[in-house]
């Protein structure tokens, strides 16, 4: 009897499995239906009566389910009538796919085939998802990123997919054709508030009667692509090697655009803000990793190089990787701070921008007053090292930076530029810059030195035949600052901390000390007898830095000729100058206006000028002496140098010096 009745049940499982159990289609609709609370049709055709007879499902060796249409209905709360919709459905699972994706796995679909397939796909901006059901949808939290199932074997003659994302900003209409072993895909809408268009074609797929069964989608399938985000415009030739989420890829690409954060925003990857730029090089994409080699990226006049990981199956994303480069630019990163504007053209080759980003500022105002995008620092990590051969600080009058080395490392929306070693002039700059945006307002703080620095190589100073340079010698120094503002304005206005900086074993012309003493006697004679440099005993500049408000704790230059002492402040909140430098002679002048010299006014329109009531007591002076007799209105004009004061100046300058020397 037992015989018997496995006999029968053999029979009774091998007739169901060659019929294909066509009395199951109502059962499985209602018990997907409940089980997902959605409205499930397996055997619906349009509004005609249902056809089970066209229905086959079989559960030897997996699951594998025939019918002319599948529906899935979309969410209560959504507006499309449908989630999923399957025409001439053929879909197959292997057990060990669905066990692997009950436990967390991305799903894998052994094989699909369908004369039609559209999809909607929907996400609310409060994080309910259509890809959420049963208990899920009444979750308080956030649905999932949707992930794409893997394939097998993939072939769908035509179809659409509409996603609508409200958490990322994103609207996008797909279609799908196949013809002739290729898969066409086009797509359009928005990105992010960024118009989107792409067009992809898929080369090599497999036809219905390959039979290739289990794995059957042919590996490296040739892949073109181009897109369009905004003003990126990207073009990959390469290939894949499966169709899901975690597509192993691997090609060229030649990406150009406005900026680089206009790359960066789409794929949630934080890039500094450029002009317009061009790159190519290769990709990879293994799992959820992605490599980049960028064999060449011109950014204005920026010639760059490097190679990169992303990786995003962390809780955050972790960029990492080296930026090398024959030469970068300073102003190329001008729009990232404001300094700038950010060109609108994709191509860095026009001669004249479409349109362009206004720099913002305040009214006469030249700090760059646009606020910072602290948010971008806090979607992903970074651990980046850069090496450029040169950097070009946007000014002839300076030397560029040969080499920089620097280590960049973003934690938490806190940016940090370590290690920082930078050569110019014989000289070197090290330090590290710091960036905590972590909260409303960006947190900065600088602790940069220089050493040995020549002065008459860093600052150019093109004078003609051999006179020499204005001012020469060895520059070294400490700068410790922090500031705190919503952008490059508010952290200067708010800026706190000490530079100091001296001058070893240097010298100045002896012009310019004339002319800035306003002794015409010896510049007369400094013109005539050529200029030479005189040695200066030092030269020294120690400035306090508190609410944006630079004021000098001393400030003095001293020469075998005169010491020249300059106080005052300079204010970063209200943009003014309010400086004044007093010259003491040491030696005899027969022809002199030496009176205190003022720099006062805005940075957008700073000016100079001489102490007028000196001056003015120096010139009455003269006016009346020359009514009594012509020669005596020179008597006010002599100028017998006070040595001591000069002398006292000069002492107090050597002790700071030697107190800058000491180890702080």
């Amino acid at each position: 009897m037992l015989g018997a009745v496995a006999l029968l049940l053999i029979v009774l499982v091998g007739a169901g499995e060659i019929l294909g159990w066509p009395f199951l289609a109502g059962p499985l609709e209602r018990a997907l239906s409940g089980s997902l609370e959605r409205r499930v049709s397996l055997i619906a055709s349009g509004g005609e009566a249902p056809a089970s007879d066209a229905f086959r499902v079989r559960f030897m060796g997996g699951i594998h389910l025939e019918t002319p249409q599948l529906t899935l209905a979309a969410p209560s709360w959504s507006k499309a009538p449908t989630m999923l919709l399957a025409r001439d459905l053929d879909l197959r699972l292997r057990y060990i796919d669905l066990w692997r994706a009950w436990r967390g796995q991305p799903l894998r679909i052994e094989q699909l085939r369908a004369s039609r397939l559209v999809t909607d796909l929907e996400r609310l901006p409060d994080g309910r998802a259509s890809w959420q059901f049963a208990a899920d949808e009444l979750a308080t939290q956030p649905a999932a990123p949707l992930h794409v199932p893997g394939f097998g074997l993939l072939l769908i003659e035509e179809g659409v997919l509409r996603y609508r994302d409200g958490v990322q900003d994103i609207e996008v209409e797909s279609t799908l054709t196949l013809a002739d072993r290729q898969l066409q895909a086009t797509a359009s809408g928005r990105w992010r508030a960024s118009p989107l268009k792409a067009r992809a074609t898929l080369s090599g797929l497999a036809a219905p009667d390959d039979g290739l069964g289990p794995g059957g989608l042919p590996s490296r399938l040739p892949l073109v692509l181009e897109a369009t985000i905004g003003r990126a415009r990207l073009r990959f030739d390469g290939r894949i090697d499966a169709l899901s989420s975690d597509t192993a890829l691997q090609g060229r690409f030649d990406l150009r655009g406005p900026s680089l954060a206009a790359v960066g925003d789409p794929i949630g990857v934080t890039l500094p803000s450029t002009t317009a730029f061009r790159s190519n090089g290769v990709v990879v994409r293994a799992g959820s990793a992605w490599r980049v080699r960028v064999d060449d990226a011109t950014v204005g006049a920026s010639q760059l190089s490097g190679a990169f990981s992303y990786l995003s199956d962390g809780a955050v994303p972790m960029l990492a990787g080296q930026l090398t480069g024959s030469r970068l630019s300073l102003a190329d990163l001008g729009p990232a701070v404001g300094t700038t504007p950010i060109t609108s053209t994709a191509d860095p080759s026009a001669s004249v921008p479409a349109a362009t980003q206004a720099v913002v500022k305040g009214p006469g105002r030249v700090l760059p007053a646009r606020p910072f995008d602290l948010a971008a620092l806090r979607v992903m990590n970074a651990n980046v090292l850069i090496d450029i051969a040169e950097v070009d600080l946007n000014t002839t009058a300076l030397e560029p930076l040969r080499p920089l080395r620097a280590h960049l490392q973003l934690t938490g929306g806190v940016l940090s530029l370590g290690k920082l070693d930078a050569r110019t002039a014989e000289g070197r700059l090290s330090g590290r810059l710091g960036l905590d945006g972590r909260g409303s307002q960006a947190l900065w703080d600088a602790d940069l030195r220089w050493n040995d620095v020549r002065l008459e190589r860093w600052i150019r100073q093109a004078r003609g035949g051999d006179a020499p340079p204005y001012v020469s010698g060895r520059l070294n120094g400490r700068a410790t600052l922090k500031g705190e503002g919503r952008s490059t304005a508010e952290i200067l206005a708010g800026l706190n901390g000490r530079v100091r900086t001296e001058l070893i074993g240097g010298a100045m012309s002896h012009l310019v000390v004339e002319a800035a003493g306003i002794d015409f006697a010896q510049a007369l004679g400094v013109l005539v007898q050529k200029d030479d440099a005189l040695p200066l005993g030092c030269a020294v500049a120690d400035l306090d830095v508190a609410a944006g408000s630079l004021r000098p704790r001393v400030m003095v230059i001293d020469t075998t000729d005169s010491a020249v002492w300059i106080d005052g402040s300079l204010s970063l909140a209200a943009e003014s100058l309010d400086l004044r430098a007093v010259i003491s002679p040491k030696d005899f002048s027969p022809l002199t206006l030496r009176a205190p010299v003022h720099v006062r006014g805005s940075f957008a329109d700073p000016e100079v000028s001489l102490d007028k009531a000196k001056l003015g007591g120096q010139v009455a002076a003269s006016v009346l002496l020359a009514l009594l007799n012509p020669l005596a209105a020179l008597i006010p004009l002599i100028d017998t140098g006070d040595s001591d004061i000069a002398r006292g100046h000069a002492a107090a300058c050597r002790r700071l010096t030697q107190q800058g020397a000491r180890p702080s």
